[in-house]
């Protein structure tokens, strides 16, 4: 069985300065900088995952600036992606509650070709600082309540869950494209618990 090569267009949103420009450049490069200039429209950046002995997933990340939101252009940058991410800072509960308008502005502007939302994991970003803005509860409700395919506690800074959950979102866009996805996309919004163990043929380069 020869190689397969998927291309998927990966949206990462959220409010200014909660973590957007240091999540994609964790995850594409492993680099990490407190100093990141703030985003002017969008930014990219591709990272290849060898997700299996004979497919090869390359996404392109675009990292849409924090004050975007009620733009005209968001339509354009949201044209054909395949799944989002939306951050928020736990410390700051205005980026908390603006994570449902970039939710709803995501979902009024982008269905995958069957009409359904396209994947969509709500990133709780700064767990490692403290105290929360928010409790656990309240972002378990809240992404349940708002459609998102699931919620995952990462911090950039200490590189926690980034890899994995940046794989969950992945694992969603499989099922979507080999289309036994109308349960992939559905929002169960629930706590994603991020297994230590990687599946077989995980690997990155």
């Amino acid at each position: 069985m020869g190689q397969r090569d998927r291309m998927f267009k990966v949206l990462v949103v959220g409010d200014a300065t909660v973590g957007k420009t240091s999540l994609v450049q964790r995850y594409a490069n492993d680099s990490f900088n407190r100093h990141y200039k703030s985003t002017v429209g969008v930014d990219f950046a591709l990272k290849v995952v060898q997700w299996s002995e004979s497919e090869t997933v390359r996404l392109q990340l675009w990292d849409i600036a924090g004050q975007e939101r009620f733009t005209s252009m968001t339509r354009l940058y949201y044209r054909e992606a395949s799944a989002c991410v939306v951050l928020f800072d736990v410390t700051n509960i205005s980026s908390f509650s603006n994570s449902q308008k970039w939710k709803q502005d995501l979902d009024s502007k982008l269905l995958l070709p069957d009409g359904s939302p396209v994947p969509c994991l709500l990133l709780a970003n700064k767990c490692d600082l403290s105290p929360w803005a928010v409790t656990r509860e309240e972002v378990d409700r809240f992404s349940k309540e708002n459609g998102f395919s699931g919620w995952v506690e990462t911090s950039v800074k200490e590189n926690k869950n980034i890899n994995e959950a940046m794989r969950v979102l992945i694992e969603k866009m499989m099922c979507s494209c080999r289309g036994d996805g109308s349960s992939a996309s559905a929002g169960t919004g629930d706590y994603i618990s991020i297994k230590e163990t990687s599946p077989p043929g995980w690997g990155c380069c």
